[in-house]
């Protein structure tokens, strides 16, 4: 069951060089603060809204952070906590995704510019910072307004997001059902059928993938593009072409090994971001999540590896995807050759930075805190 989590109001300020938290908790001691240069975490128990509890919440910034410069003093009735910018440059907004919490307000009163008066900072109770942006400050407005296109409201977007990873997760895991099925009826017989069973739903699905290229992209969700990039594309170039590309390829029980492996991956991954996208939390998928990974990964590196290995010949007998001279743009590309480069120079070195990545993710997620002034915090 999803752990309810009580977050404190806070108000937040800024100028050009500096952000101001302002939590509204009394009778605090201790606060457990974990500030790194993306975001800051934030615990400890106190009185609040709904009286005595344990609050905390977590929020992404728009931009890094000084994490160094971070101070966090405590009074009776507030937590006040200091940040630098890293870049000293006026923000559209806190938060790295444009969303709103109900819990997270403007603090009018701390709001601050080199050039701003003291009449300037009255602001009535209902105005927007929207509207704070586009009457004083027109360049962030005209920011917000560039990364707003595109870009569906929160609500829209977080049911977008959880429709798209419960869908993929029934598309995988329809199929794993289906090779189940089909493998403890008939076997090892049907080990080379299944490309023909389920390779149409593979394509569909790995092409359907390159949306989450798109999400970071346009502020859906968090991550690096490029890391997306490579991942999507390397799965599709395994299931369109090294496996849909070459028909005797199809029938290796290989296949059937790296298609169950991708399954089982995909139905802890995609059930995990679905609770993600409304903040729930559910120990044991976060868990598999985050470990299931460890004799996943490679036993999926090694079937990659193995088919790519054997497409060789076949590729060298059939020249499919290769350009041979002459030609009229004067131009060469041999495939296997490609297939060989990465065997010999690319399989080690991506298998370990995937491990390595997944790693530092488990320990961030799963492992123990660091208690310091500022506090190495956990994804």
């Amino acid at each position: 069951m999803a752990s309810k989590v009580l977050s404190p109001f806070v108000y937040w300020a800024q100028s050009n060089a500096d952000l101001t938290l302002r939590v509204d908790l009394k009778d605090v001691k201790d606060p457990d603060v974990a500030i790194e240069e993306d975001e800051i975490e934030f615990s400890c128990v106190g009185v609040g809204s709904q009286g005595r509890q344990k609050y905390e919440f977590l929020l992404e910034f728009y931009l890094p952070v000084d994490k160094d410069s971070a101070m966090c003093t405590v009074y009776d009735r507030e937590i006040l906590i200091k940040i630098k910018k890293k870049d000293e440059d006026w923000w559209p907004r806190l938060l790295y995704e444009h969303k709103k919490l109900p819990w997270l307000k403007i603090d009018f009163d701390r709001i601050k510019n080199e050039s701003e008066s003291e009449e300037e900072k009255e602001k009535p109770a209902d105005f927007s910072y929207e509207e704070l942006l586009k009457n004083k400050y027109p360049d962030a407005y005209e920011q917000l307004q560039r990364e707003e296109l595109g870009f569906i409201s929160t609500n829209y977007k977080s049911l977008y997001l959880f429709c798209y990873n419960l869908f993929m997760f029934c598309g995988f895991l329809y199929a794993f059902v289906l090779m189940s099925k089909k493998y403890f009826q008939e076997e090892e017989e049907f080990l080379p059928k299944a490309y023909a069973t389920v390779g149409d739903i593979y394509k569909f699905l790995h092409l359907l993938m390159f949306l989450e290229v798109l999400h970071p992209m346009f502020g859906y969700t968090k991550g690096s593009i490029f890391e997306a990039a490579i991942q999507v594309t390397g799965r599709n170039i395994w299931i369109l072409a090294l496996i849909g590309g070459e028909e005797r390829m199809q029938s290796k029980p290989v296949v059937f090994y790296l298609f169950m492996t991708y399954a089982v991956i995909e139905l802890v991954r995609y059930p995990y971001y679905m609770l993600r996208v409304y903040d729930m939390d559910i120990g044991l998928i976060t868990w598999l999540r985050y470990t299931l990974w460890v004799p996943l990964y490679p036993l999926g590196f090694i079937c990659e590896g193995v088919i790519a290995l054997r497409d060789i010949p076949y590729f060298e007998e059939t020249e499919k995807f290769s350009i041979s001279l002459p030609n009229e743009w004067n131009f060469a590309f041999y495939f296997p050759n490609v297939i060989r480069f990465y065997l010999l120079f690319g399989f080690f070195p991506m298998l370990y930075t995937q491990m390595w990545h997944m790693y530092n993710l488990r320990c961030k997620k799963l492992g123990i805190k660091k208690h310091k002034s500022n506090k190495k915090k956990e994804d």
